[in-house]
């Protein structure tokens, strides 16, 4: 077993590594993380060109894990993505050939890109971290992490995600722009970028005992009542029914208690506190918030709506 101070320093240095190529995207990183070490999948959404695939595939070097990056396209096929029947003229048979699903990180790059079809397929993986192929069931190697990107700005040949896939993600995470100082970094290390090797810090069992350690941190009965009452409060139709259209599922409560937990762990805490919970309450939720009509009409986001349940929650 590794030591407690050993692993917060491992953290640092990955955070350090990935400092090296990403000059800001601070709660990026901080939900990659969180993505890792809870053992779920995250969502990354803005316009193209603000670093996201290079965010995950640089956090990817720094990790002794298999990665595979899939690039989403509308003629993609479930085949393409999970597994495929190649014959072998050598024993006059077919050999099952395991696509880039079989990974522990997969990067599903314009994930709403493809079409349906292959969207059901990756649901079975995302959910149950199984591949089910003809009568046989394949269980995929752990950590298995989906971290998908989204553009939406783009209005053909893409597809939204559907509402059971999405509430599979534990995070959805928004990317901003860099501030002009933040630019002017950029510009200065843009021609060296791809010359700065980036090191390797985690092993595989590294990573799975400090998701280990992660389950333990202690969360005291107010903070789960905390949790309850906000995911209640988003269930308030007769409230908010101006601007919620669903209520969000259960799942929606556990990952903010799995976020909360990992969050504390990286802040080098063995105790979850609110404002952990407030911090991932709009990453947890935004996905999970299906405005109404009429919100969308009046350009409400949904993270007003989160702020607004947030500020009528009070803390017991």
């Amino acid at each position: 077993m590794i030591k407690e101070d050993k692993i917060q320093n491992k953290i640092e240095l990955i955070k350090k590594e990935i400092w090296k190529k990403i000059i800001w995207q601070s709660n990026l990183i901080r939900d990659l993380l969180i993505s890792l070490f809870s053992g779920w999948h995250i969502l990354i959404e803005w316009f193209p060109w603000l670093a996201k695939t290079l965010s995950i595939d640089t956090l990817s070097k720094t990790l002794w894990l298999k990665f595979k990056r899939i690039q989403f396209t509308p003629d993609l096929l479930p085949s393409d993505l999970l597994w495929a029947n190649i014959y072998n003229p050598n024993k006059k048979d077919f050999d099952i050939k395991f696509w880039p699903i079989f990974s522990n990180f997969v990067l599903a790059d314009e994930i709403n890109r493809a079409p349906s079809k292959v969207q059901s397929a990756l649901l079975e993986a995302m959910a149950e971290k199984q591949v089910t192929i003809w009568d046989k069931t394949y269980k995929l190697d752990e950590p298995f992490i989906v971290l998908a990107t989204q553009n939406p700005i783009e209005q053909m040949w893409v597809y939204s995600l559907p509402e059971a896939e999405l509430d599979r993600f534990l995070l959805k995470t928004v990317i901003t722009y860099p501030t002009k100082n933040e630019e002017i970094n950029i510009l200065e290390n843009s021609s060296f970028i791809d010359d700065i090797d980036i090191n390797k810090i985690l092993t595989k069992k590294e990573v799975l005992e400090i998701k280990n350690k992660v389950k333990h941190i202690y969360v005291d009965k107010n903070i789960l009542t905390y949790i309850s009452d906000i995911i209640f409060e988003t269930r308030n139709i007769e409230k908010y029914k101006d601007l919620i259209s669903y209520w969000v599922s259960p799942r929606a409560s556990i990952s903010l208690l799995n976020s909360a937990k990992t969050l504390a762990f990286l802040n080098n805490r063995d105790f979850v506190i609110p404002e952990d919970i407030k911090e991932m309450a709009t990453p947890v939720l935004r996905h999970r918030i299906i405005l109404t009509y009429e919100a969308n009409a009046d350009d409400i986001s949904v993270d007003f709506v989160i702020e607004k349940i947030l500020s009528n929650i009070k803390i017991k």
